[in-house]
Formats: C-alpha cells, sequence, structure tokens
C-alpha cells in the first residue's frame, strides 16, 4: 500500500484524486494538505503541512504555486518523493524543484494526461517538416476558474516546438497592440477562458492553400488524477532525480 499525502486536497482535482484512489486496492489517500478545511474527507486535512505525523510514501501537489517551497522543505527533510502537478510555476520554483531532486525523486509535469504527452511527440515531427513553409499557433482553452493564462501545457507544448526547429521562435501573446504583420519566426499562443471546459490544446501549422491541426481535449478531470496516481506509483520507490511523463510512458 503506497500512502499519499495531498495537497490541495479540498480542490477540484484535489477531490477528483481522493475518488479515484479510494478505488485503488494499492493506493490510499493517508493525509490531506488544504487551507480550505469545510469539505469532510476519510483521512486528515493539514493547514500546516509541518503538523503532518502520519506516515507518507509520495506526496502529490496539485494546489497553488504558493504552497510549493514549505512542501519541499517537508519532503527533503523527510526524504519524501512528490509528485509535482501545480501549474504556474516561476523559473525560480522550477529551480527549487531541481536542487529538491538532488535529495529526493521529483516528478514534474505541466500536464498529466498521457495523451497530451503524445502530442507532444507528434508536433515535434511536424514541426520539424513544416517549420519553413507553416507559421505556427497554439491556443488553449479552459474553465473560467483557472487562474494562470496561458496554460502551463502551452507553454510546454511551444517549448516542445521551439526545441526543434533551426532557428529559435518568440513567443507572441498578444497581437491587438502590435500594428504589424507576422514574423515567420515567432509562435502565437492564446487563451480561452470560459464555462466548465476541462481541456483543450490545439496546435495550427498554417501553410499556403493548408492547414494542419494538432488537437487534444480533455472531457473530464479524471485522465489528469489518473496520471498523478499512475506517477505517485511510478516514483515512490525511485532514487533521487527529476523524471516526467516521459519516464512514466516508457516505463509501461
Amino acid at each position: 500500500m503506497i500512502n499519499i499525502l495531498l495537497s490541495g486536497c479540498n480542490g477540484k482535482m484535489g477531490q477528483v484524486i481522493s475518488k479515484l484512489a479510494s478505488e485503488k486496492e494499492n493506493l490510499k489517500i493517508a493525509a490531506g494538505l488544504d487551507i480550505n478545511t469545510s469539505i469532510q474527507n476519510p483521512y486528515p486535512v493539514y493547514t500546516d503541512i509541518n503538523k503532518c505525523d502520519a506516515k507518507i510514501d509520495v506526496i502529490i501537489d496539485f494546489s497553488h504555486p504558493s504552497v510549493l517551497q514549505g512542501l519541499l522543505e517537508f519532503a527533503v527533510a523527510r526524504k519524501i518523493p512528490a509528485v509535482i502537478a501545480t501549474t504556474g510555476l516561476s523559473n525560480s520554483q522550477i529551480k527549487m524543484l531541481q536542487e529538491a531532486s538532488k535529495s529526493i525523486p521529483i516528478f514534474f509535469s505541466a500536464n498529466m494526461s498521457i495523451g497530451v504527452n503524445l502530442v507532444l511527440d507528434l508536433v515535434k515531427k511536424a514541426a520539424k517538416v513544416l517549420e519553413n513553409n507553416f507559421d505556427i499557433e497554439i491556443i488553449e482553452k479552459h474553465h473560467n476558474q483557472k487562474i494562470d493564462a496561458p496554460s502551463g501545457t502551452a507553454l510546454v507544448i511551444a517549448d516542445a516546438i521551439n526545441s526543434v526547429l533551426a532557428e529559435e521562435h518568440e513567443y507572441i501573446y498578444d497581437r491587438h497592440s502590435r500594428r504589424k504583420k507576422r514574423n515567420k519566426k515567432e509562435i502565437g499562443i492564446h487563451a480561452v477562458r470560459g464555462g466548465t471546459i476541462v481541456g483543450e490544446h490545439s496546435v495550427i501549422f498554417a501553410g499556403n492553400d493548408e492547414i494542419i491541426e494538432i488537437k487534444h481535449t480533455a472531457t473530464s478531470k479524471y485522465i489528469f488524477a489518473e496520471g498523478s496516481l499512475n506517477a505517485a506509483v511510478f516514483l515512490h520507490d525511485k532514487k533521487p532525480g527529476m523524471y516526467n511523463m516521459d519516464d512514466l510512458i516508457k516505463n509501461k
């Protein structure tokens, strides 16, 4: 049995993970961490991670970037592996993860869906072939409660594309203030927020007289919950280091 500390347990994703974990024979949410204690859970919920005295094998974090530093300090002090699925982390926070990974296993992914990570491979292959004659635009859509924009996944997709291009492209987030034609060496990234859209990412390769579009649509939060729990199982017996969805997929 793998005992999990779920950070952000009373958020929407946290509650989905709790429900899914309760259906797994090899997993147990042993404790939760959240500033919101109004929801009753079958496990203790702490507002201060340092007061958690439950036996924990892996931490899953689906909360807020402001929680990261304290969570990593706790994890490193107790030598507990951590799955970090929170989006909107700054460059300095990414460096925190890298530093912590010298002491403990860290699994970090901006998107916990296997499908999205397959899309990353597809867009890289397309970009290699099409870069000289096609303009590249990324459109991401999410629910009206999402705070960060563009999404972490959209930026990861852009980074994946840029990694295979002969020349680095500039990311353009706002066109209304740019009174000029589109530069060939740019990637447009656009965010839509509305309703209850779980998550949609489209990559458009627009050429002369033809358009190629690679798209992933999430219709339920369960795909992200399943991915995070799979990551916890994968990570719990690993050596210190940084791991991601590529490592998980290769391990299947």
